[in-house]
Formats: structure tokens, sequence, C-alpha cells
């Protein structure tokens, strides 16, 4: 697409482009996977008593999805994830109650995260939208001064 294709959004400028949310996500199938896979073990915790071993393998599973999700993710959602995700101990086997916070949490997280991108996509389909409107009332209004103003009586 040539600059001058190029729809501007919000203001900026074709120097600095806007980051959109989207790319945010550099794997968004994937982050999309885990995330519901990480919804479904939250149900199970929850309806489900837990022995240690279930407990264990719940522990490492989770720890293997934040993996997983950083793996995906920009830069920037790797360290807010990382901030907001205490790991478990390896040498202790968390508790129900731990196991179903920490899901929890990252389901949360997740949400909140696929909660702000819809909102920056519609509040940028919105500035588009306006845009386009604007773009289209200046052209007819053009239009009509051109036609008043020609060579011809």
């Amino acid at each position: 697409m040539s600059e001058e294709e190029t729809v501007l959004i919000s203001g900026a400028s074709a120097e600095a482009p806007e980051e959109m949310p989207t790319d945010l996500i550099e794997q968004p199938a994937k982050v999309l996977r885990i995330g519901s896979m990480v919804k479904q073990l939250l149900d199970e915790v929850k309806s489900a008593p837990l022995d240690e071993a279930s407990r264990r393998r719940l522990r490492d599973i989770h720890r293997q999805s934040i993996k997983e999700l950083e793996s995906g993710l920009a830069p920037e959602l790797v360290e807010e994830l990382e901030r907001l995700s205490l790991p478990f101990m390896d040498n202790e086997v968390p508790s129900e109650a731990e196991l179903r916070i920490s899901q929890a949490q990252l389901v949360g997280w997740l949400e909140g995260l696929f909660h702000g991108i819809q909102t920056a996509l519609f509040a940028q389909q919105m500035a588009a939208r306006a845009q386009f409107e604007e773009m289209k009332r200046r052209s007819i209004t053009t239009g009509e001064s051109d036609k008043s103003s020609g060579p011809y009586l």
C-alpha cells in the first residue's frame, strides 16, 4: 500500500503510525487456544476435588501455559504477565485454593486482554468511519462548488 493509500486513524502521522492492538499478540490463534484451555481447567478445578498428583500436574500445566502464552505475546505483555503471575514453588504442591486463584487470575487477565483489544479495534473502526464520513462530506461539498465555478456559463 502506498503512502497516499494509507488511512491514518486518530491523528497518527505516516512517520509514526499508531501501533495496532492486534500487534500485541504475535500468535493470536495460539493465545486463544491456551486461553480456552486455561478456562476449561479452571472449571475442572472448581468442580472436582484434586489429589496431590493432580494438583502437582495442574501446577506444571499452569507454569507451561504461561510459558506458551509468553511466546505468543509482544514483550510489553510478557512483562505484564510476569509481574502479575506469581510462580509456584518447585518443591511444594499447591493447594486447591492456590490453583483456583492462579487459574482464575490467568483467565481474568486473558479476558481483560481480549476485551481491551476488542475495545481498541472498535474505537479504531469508529475513528476510521468518522474520518471516511468527513472525507465524503468534503468531496461532496468540493464537488458542488467545482461545478458552479467552471469555465462555462
